[in-house]
């Protein structure tokens, strides 16, 4: 299986080392690969809308294209995070506005249909569901049909502050996550991002040359998604 992970920090605590043990079980070491935040993109969006006439015109997109391919290769992609403030770290912020044309509304990618993806996520206290929540938001509207996280709170600043006890719990979930993640089948996105992809669909219908909107209806069209088809089929 091939993975691509999206760390959120830059330090390997205790986020990256669950991520690790994850991809550990489910493929060999030469099927996963590891980007760094904020080390391999270190930009945040201009909100320029560069990417939405033309990605390439991104003032970040040869950095971004290295990540975009992995992903694209990828048959499940981990994201993890620290909890900072209640939230994902600030490079995993950045990150997802940086692929923000990926989303429904705009020229999603029809390869992410057919995706897994992990988001983990630990803190020394609490706040974990909330750091992942938009991660995990993001991913739906990428169009990511099967989207699993995990949260735990570790009681340490660093890994190897993490009692043998709670590392021995985390071993004994990632191999029952491995498990289910393995054996389980892509499937549809749900009914709710099936209906979004529908309505943009109908609203990309009645753009015009002179839209805003102009290019990304000329991305659905060319996708075929104006004319009944659908990524996720």
């Amino acid at each position: 299986m091939k993975i691509t992970i999206i760390h959120g920090q830059n330090h390997k605590g205790s986020s990256y080392h669950i991520g690790r043990i994850l991809a550990e079980k489910l493929a060999a070491e030469q099927e996963i690969t590891e980007f760094f935040l904020p080390k391999d993109l270190n930009h945040f969006c201009l909100g320029c809308y560069s990417c939405i006439a033309d990605e390439t015109s991104c003032p970040y997109y040869s950095e971004k294209k290295v990540i975009a391919d992995a992903m694209e290769q990828a048959e499940l992609l981990i994201f993890t995070t620290p909890t900072y403030c209640l939230e994902c770290s600030a490079p995993m912020k950045a990150f997802m506005d940086l692929f923000f044309q990926y989303w429904i509304p705009h020229s999603p990618r029809k390869h992410m249909f057919a995706k897994k993806a992990v988001i983990i996520s630990t803190a020394a206290g609490t706040g974990m569901g909330k750091a992942i929540a938009p991660v995990k938001r993001t991913l739906a509207y990428w169009g990511i049909p099967y989207r699993k996280s995990y949260g735990i709170a570790v009681s340490a600043t660093n890994w190897e502050q993490v009692s043998e006890k709670k590392k021995q719990k985390i071993e004994k979930d990632m191999t029952r996550l491995a498990r289910k993640v393995a054996g389980a089948a892509v499937g549809k996105p749900s009914p709710y991002i099936r209906f979004m992809f529908l309505l943009m669909s109908s609203m990309k219908k009645t753009s015009t040359e002179d839209s805003y909107d102009a290019a990304e209806a000329a991305y659905w069209r060319a996708n075929g998604w104006l004319d009944g088809k659908r990524p996720w089929k």
